[in-house]
């Protein structure tokens, strides 16, 4: 992948960010909608730069800590979406998905 495409990945991953953290800090429900726009745009990400050492800065700032965020600024988040949070930042930081369905070890 070139640095091109990686910068307009890296793009879209900030812009679902903005969206999701100017919704996560107004009153209501939890942004679970807007939540999912940035996981599947950093999971895109992700699998676009698997292998390659270097990430934007700017999208591993947005993961790091993603899940202290969401738990001290919304007491109403869902677990799936701490759950996903600690995913990317396992994805992003370590190259590992801890999520199994359907890709489970033999005889679980």
């Amino acid at each position: 992948m070139n640095d091109t495409d990686s910068d307009k990945l890296a793009e879209d991953v900030m812009k679902a960010y903005v969206a999701f953290e100017m919704y996560l800090h107004e009153k209501g429900p939890f942004p679970m909608k807007d939540f999912k726009a940035f996981f599947d745009a950093t999971v895109l990400y992700v699998k676009s730069m698997h292998g390659n050492p270097m990430i934007h800065r700017n999208v591993a700032a947005a993961v790091n800590g993603l899940r202290s965020i969401i738990e001290l600024e919304s007491f109403h988040a869902p677990g799936e979406a701490i759950y996903d949070a600690d995913r990317l930042e396992c994805m992003l930081i370590r190259e590992y998905d801890p999520y199994f369905e359907g890709d489970e070890p033999p005889g679980l």
